[in-house]
């Protein structure tokens, strides 16, 4: 996981909350709770233009997560991927 491209869905709105935020997506009506602003500041990182080539490890590191609690960011991610809130680019070759 750690080492994956992962965007936020273009159909994903985020709607922020006083417990983190909301996660809505038209396309398939998913309606998911973010309930951490930690979560929330590393989907909105990934989300953001310029970003879409930043892999999950690069993420936490911008978004100053410490590494002891980088395994329950992996475990949410992977439930936001699986949700369609998230998904996988290919990283594009440099040279």
């Amino acid at each position: 996981m750690l080492d994956r491209c992962l965007t936020l869905h273009p159909q994903v709105a985020l709607r922020p909350e006083p417990f983190g935020a909301l996660a809505y997506h038209y396309g398939n009506r998913k309606l998911v709770f973010l309930k951490h602003p930690d979560v929330v500041r590393v989907v909105q990182f990934l989300g953001k233009d310029g970003n879409s080539q930043t892999t999950v490890a690069e993420a936490l590191l911008a978004c100053d997560i410490e590494q002891p609690r980088w395994p329950a960011f992996e475990r949410a991610l992977a439930a936001l991927t699986k949700s369609e809130m998230l998904y996988e680019r290919e990283p594009v070759a440099t040279g």
